[in-house]
């Protein structure tokens, strides 16, 4: 699959995960009739995967339901960095959590570098996995300023790091904080493996089973949209943003922010080592071997979801910096990525709804899965079986912070009140009759505010703009063309289907044959 973007005359990326490109996955059936377990998985990333396994090793029967294809969410389009530094977290932990509870965060994420290390090294698995030097650098004096209190909290929690005035390439800043020995890899590599021993160890995988409720007891009871049921002492919501909310309110507790990567075959050396900015716009680089040939992974321009813009630009934005500071012989592939973020930038991990323990939850990774994601796993084991974990606390989902909880849940909320009125007071600029092949845009049928993509075939595929979740208007989004939903994070496709919760329901459908005025050849057929 290709994208339409020329950038700049050289070949047109793929338009999908190097990731999910590049690694074979068996498929599994859907789940059609009930089934028992000691414990339910409702998703199918590092979390659900890593969990499986766990349990699975502990003598656990297991069970993996997945809505769509395993490892196509946000593990399949992350960028695969295995790091305790995520970003400047560590000064602001010690400032609203405590000394005690930063610590813990980075021994929590440390111990989750070591196990996926160890896990690699006792299967033998083949996952490209290579141990890089981490830095997080500034490009002002603001944040100069910044990383240097960062670089006291190293010493002040303990954590090896220095200060450094120079990259190994030609980018010029103001400073750098290193975080030595950390790692990167192939993740659906290092997972795939996994899947195997969960099932010859008798777990279960069932893809295109969507989870749509759970009913609570002693046995919890997840039920599927195919009618299917799948009952458990234990369910784990692993499944990027909770399709099961409890009375945690999460919707209202997180934010959906989407990041973009591009693969580019680079006219310099690399030097190696992982690396990303202190300031927005981000940018974040490692490299991969794709093809047998070393590029870089250029990532960064966040935003929260449905609030970006024209999504191609942020593509554009990352080629023009990789131009710049390495020179570009041409972009391989192209992706983009969706994180959550929590009121305190820590995961929420554990009970779902203080009291209800047999219901777990893991979410919030702030763009950290992939050891956050193997935190949780490894917790969850715990919490399963029993054993106390120091990091219970510190990841509770029932934790209240009230700086910056308080004020970043009514800045958030504030937010979606804006969108929520702002798209309803919108007027649409365009007509079908204006839309060309592989175009969408928000339009205005009969008074009613409609979606219509028209695809490259000529094809109209209509929908209400108006998002099931809680009612906000939805954006256009041109590079991966999705209807996105500025208030939560919702995500459909052109015709409507749920990519991304926490809308469970589809886009409601139109019917282009109502329309006035449209002729056959108009609508493409």
């Amino acid at each position: 699959m290709t994208t339409n973007a020329n950038y700049n005359g050289k070949l047109p990326p793929n338009a999908e995960s190097y990731w999910i490109n590049t690694t074979h996955l068996p498929e599994y059936p859907r789940l059609e009739h009930d089934v028992q377990v000691d414990v339910v998985i409702v998703g199918s990333g590092i979390t659900g995967i890593t969990s499986a396994y766990l349990l699975a090793n502990e003598g656990l029967k297991v069970a993996i339901i997945e809505a769509d294809k395993l490892l196509n969410g946000t593990t399949g389009h992350t960028t695969a960095k295995i790091t305790a530094q995520h970003d400047l977290i560590y000064d602001e932990l010690i400032r609203y959590a405590g000394n005690t509870m930063a610590r813990l965060y980075y021994e929590a994420n440390t111990d989750a570098l070591n196990f996926v290390q160890e896990t690699i090294n006792k299967h033998q698995i083949d996952c490209e996995f290579t141990q890089q030097d981490a830095y997080v650098y500034s490009t002002t004096e603001e944040y100069a300023l910044k990383l240097e209190k960062e670089a006291d909290a190293y010493k002040e929690l303990l954590i090896e790091g220095e200060l450094v005035n120079k990259l190994p390439f030609d980018l010029e800043i103001f400073n750098a904080l290193v975080m030595k020995n950390q790692a990167q890899f192939h993740p659906l590599k290092y997972l795939a493996h996994l899947t195997k021993i969960i099932t010859e160890k008798g777990g279960y995988i069932f893809e295109n089973t969507t989870a749509v409720d759970i009913e609570t007891g002693e046995h919890p009871v997840v039920l599927t949209r195919g009618g299917a049921r799948i009952t458990g002492k234990y369910v784990l919501t692993c499944s990027h943003f909770p399709f099961y909310e409890g009375a945690g309110l999460y919707s209202t507790r997180m934010h959906a922010d989407r990041s973009y990567i591009i693969a580019a075959k680079i006219k310099t050396e690399y030097p190696g080592g992982m690396y990303i900015s202190a300031e927005e716009p981000k940018r974040s680089l490692r490299y991969a071997t794709i093809n047998g040939e070393e590029m870089i992974l250029i990532s960064g321009e966040s935003h929260k979801t449905g609030q970006g813009g024209e999504t191609l630009k942020h593509y554009e934005a990352l080629e023009t910096f990789g131009q710049q500071v390495f020179g570009i012989e041409n972009i391989t592939y192209r992706w983009s990525a969706q994180d959550l973020v929590t009121l305190d930038k820590i995961p929420y991990i554990g009970e779902i709804t203080p009291g209800q323990k047999n219901i777990l939850i893991a979410s919030g990774y702030r763009k950290w899965g992939m050891t956050n994601g193997t935190v949780a796993a490894l917790l969850f084991r715990d919490i399963i079986l029993g054993k106390k974990n120091k990091y219970q606390e510190l990841y509770s989902p029932s934790r209240f912070h009230p700086n910056p909880s308080l004020k970043n849940f009514l800045t958030e909320n504030a937010n979606v009140v804006s969108h929520l009125i702002k798209g309803k007071l919108e007027i649409p600029q365009k007509s079908i009759h204006h839309l060309a092949n592989d175009e969408g845009a928000v339009i205005d049928i009969d008074g009613h505010r409609k979606g219509a993509y028209k695809d490259k075939e000529g094809m109209l595929h209509i929908v209400d703009t108006t998002c099931t979740h809680m009612g906000c208007e939805v954006k256009w989004n041109n590079g991966e063309r999705s209807w996105d939903c500025p208030c939560h994070g919702s995500r459909f496709s052109y015709a409507g289907e749920v990519l991304e919760g926490p809308a469970e329901k589809p886009l409601q459908k139109y019917d282009y044959k109502l329309i006035d005025n449209l002729t056959s050849e108009d609508s493409g057929y």
